[in-house]
């Protein structure tokens, strides 16, 4: 299984990559694979400011729908649009291609109440 060690995850398994008061978000190869295939990600949210921990869509698999968490407060000031055409790149690609969002950060001290690559290890029982 890939957790690459230079993100940060949640116990909601999106994973974050930190650049500046960016961050990038999707998530983790875990996921995507008790998901299954999935085949729409819904991401309404563009130019949205959100707080930490609520829902800024949904990604749906074949056989079910799951929220997707903020990781951090901010805006959303990017989605991938590669997704519309090709949801499947959250399976095949989860940390490249396959990210989901790019949030402009409220709060960096929230950054610290992320998990490590150990600690979502953890939490998977990985």
């Amino acid at each position: 299984m890939n957790i690459p060690e230079d993100l940060k995850f949640t116990k909601d398994h999106e994973w974050v990559k930190i650049e500046g008061d960016i961050a990038t978000v999707g998530i983790t190869d875990f996921a995507q694979g008790e998901l299954g295939d999935i085949v729409y990600v819904d991401v309404e949210t563009v130019d949205e400011s959100i707080d930490q921990n609520e829902v800024f869509g949904s990604v749906e698999a074949v056989k079910t729908v799951s929220d997707l968490f903020m990781p951090l407060s901010g805006e959303i000031v990017e989605f991938n649009e590669l997704l519309e055409d090709a949801p499947e790149k959250v399976n095949t690609d989860a940390y490249g291609d396959g990210w989901m969002i790019k949030i402009k950060m409220s709060n960096d001290s929230e950054i610290a109440g992320l998990l490590d690559a150990a600690g979502y290890k953890e939490i998977i029982g990985a």
